[in-house]
């Protein structure tokens, strides 16, 4: 049973966490206005780790025949047979459990919209089936991160959390759009919808550049309107920066470096972002 666990855990990588997870963080430190309690910060980490837990193991289960016949996903643990479609799905009733009591655990709203989170994550792994704008709907199942995390902390759902959430769900299409550039021919050949299959791959980088300049104008936004200083900004401009190195990595003709651009540069941002809004907050 451990074996088969660890090849779940391997098989929705579980490490990805962490670039949903410094915006949680960022949510929460400014809904507190400074540190959350320990124990906030404690099943804030448990309620993440529950939800990408249960949203990968269902789209790794929605998608398994799919990912079957697509030569960049064959080697996966449920087209190789290393795990069954019944253990997975295990898997993510008992997260989805994790992410519901957690959210118990918290406050009375987060309890009563965990279901409501669930239910988006789980939807997402099907709108590939018939709408190009799928990449926004993987958005608006991340933003939930910096919104649930908002709520742990104040009970409440305030304006300055969609901003952050809308800066999430830019981000999001952003990156999704170029990372699903890989998939392109076998979108076209399985009939499955995305941003790169109705636009092409031009088309892509361009809708990419304007969602991560969304992005950059919601996260100059916050800063207005939740009164943050220089740091936050330094570290805004430092996102900037990811990005437009982001998108220099991917051209029109040359498309090798794109998991460099996926993995890293996306990877600093979130954890950036994080960082400076919390020195800011404190100093």
């Amino acid at each position: 049973m451990l074996k088969k666990f660890k090849i779940i855990l391997e098989m929705i990588k579980f490490e990805h966490t962490i670039f949903a997870l410094p915006f949680a963080f960022t949510g929460a430190v400014l809904a507190a206005k400074g540190l959350p309690t320990g124990r906030q910060i404690l099943w804030i980490v448990v309620a993440m780790a529950g939800a990408r837990s249960a949203a990968m193991g269902f789209n790794r289960w929605a998608d398994r025949k799919f990912d079957a016949e697509n030569p960049r996903t064959k080697e996966r643990a449920l087209p190789q047979g290393l795990v069954t479609p019944f253990q997975v799905i295990l898997f993510t009733v008992l997260s989805s459990a994790v992410l519901v009591f957690a959210a118990y655990m918290l406050n009375p709203l987060s309890f009563y919209l965990s279901p409501l989170a669930l239910a988006i994550v789980f939807f997402y792994s099907y709108t590939k089936r018939f709408t190009y704008l799928s990449h926004a709907f993987l958005g608006l199942a991340i933003s939930g991160a910096p919104l649930g995390a908002w709520i742990a902390v104040a009970g409440v759902l305030e304006p300055p959390a969609l901003v952050l959430g809308g800066a999430v769900l830019f981000w999001l299409i952003g990156f999704d759009t170029l990372y699903a550039l890989q998939d392109l021919d076998f979108d076209k050949k399985a009939g499955l919808y995305s941003i790169p299959r109705r636009f092409g791959v031009r088309g892509s980088l361009r809708i990419s550049r304007a969602a991560h300049f969304m992005t950059i104008a919601a996260l100059l936004a916050l800063s207005f309107i939740c009164s943050l200083g220089r740091i936050y900004l330094a570290g805004v401009f430092i996102a900037l920066a990811f990005l437009i190195y982001e998108h220099s990595l991917v051209k029109e003709g040359d498309l090798s470096k794109l998991n460099i651009a996926f993995f890293n540069m996306n990877g600093y941002l979130s954890v950036t972002v994080f960082v400076f809004t919390l020195l800011d907050v404190l100093i």
